[in-house]
């Protein structure tokens, strides 16, 4: 009984993906599986669609999609171009964008982040913990304090809020796809019960959206 419990959601995850594989963009609908922005522009990435996910370290549900959607974004290869986006105004939005305009993110510091608050239970949520912390593994203090500081990081910081308020984002984890469609594993695995069926939703929506996108800049020339 217990194997079978077990089973039980990875059974239901095979079956939407099995099913979700066959899927056509038409059949994923705006407004239940996806939104569509109303803008005039899309993001200028040339022939490339954009992905962006909007999310906040200390948010449970985003540190789950962490692993899962770097996968996704390893197999889109040079179809997409990836970005993130802190969430927010807080001390963890303000670390992100100090460290991201520090080109610091890599070496697996992100990673580290969400390692460090969902892990190892570090709320990281003071600009003197998050220092602490990002000095510890590695990140030059003067430098990171430089950045901090300057009028670089607080236009990022502004920008996010705009970003946010411009795709009408109010949650984390969102994708946002070429700066047109939004969608997130609430939205995309509606009714779905656990995570791996409601991510695996979320997966086949983007692919057909990173699809459509590309179709519609194609159209555009």
């Amino acid at each position: 009984m217990r194997f079978m419990n077990f089973l039980r959601p990875l059974i239901a995850t095979a079956a939407f993906v099995a099913a979700a594989a066959g899927a056509h963009a038409a059949e994923f609908k705006n407004g239940v599986d996806f939104s569509t922005v109303d803008l005039a522009s899309r993001p200028d990435t040339g022939k490339k669609v954009e992905v962006l996910e909007v999310f906040m370290y200390h948010c449970p549900h985003c540190n789950a999609l962490e692993a899962p959607l770097a996968d996704w974004v390893r197999k889109q290869g040079d179809k997409i171009v990836f970005r993130r986006m802190h969430l927010g105004e807080d001390a963890q939005a303000k670390a992100f964008f100090t460290l991201e305009a520090m080109n610091a993110l890599g070496n697996g510091m992100h990673e580290k982040l969400f390692h460090a608050i969902h892990v190892e239970h570090n709320r990281l949520n003071t600009d003197q913990l998050l220092l602490d912390f990002v000095v510890k593994n590695g990140v030059d203090k003067a430098k990171y304090l430089e950045f901090f500081n300057s009028f670089a990081v607080q236009t990022k910081m502004k920008r996010g809020t705009q970003v946010a308020n411009q795709y009408k984002i109010d949650s984390a984890p969102t994708l946002v796809i070429d700066g047109h469609y939004t969608t997130s594993p609430a939205q995309a695995g509606h009714d779905l019960a656990s995570v791996q069926a409601a991510h695996a939703a979320l997966f086949a929506v983007m692919d057909s959206l990173v699809a459509k996108s590309a179709q519609e800049r194609a159209a555009r020339k």
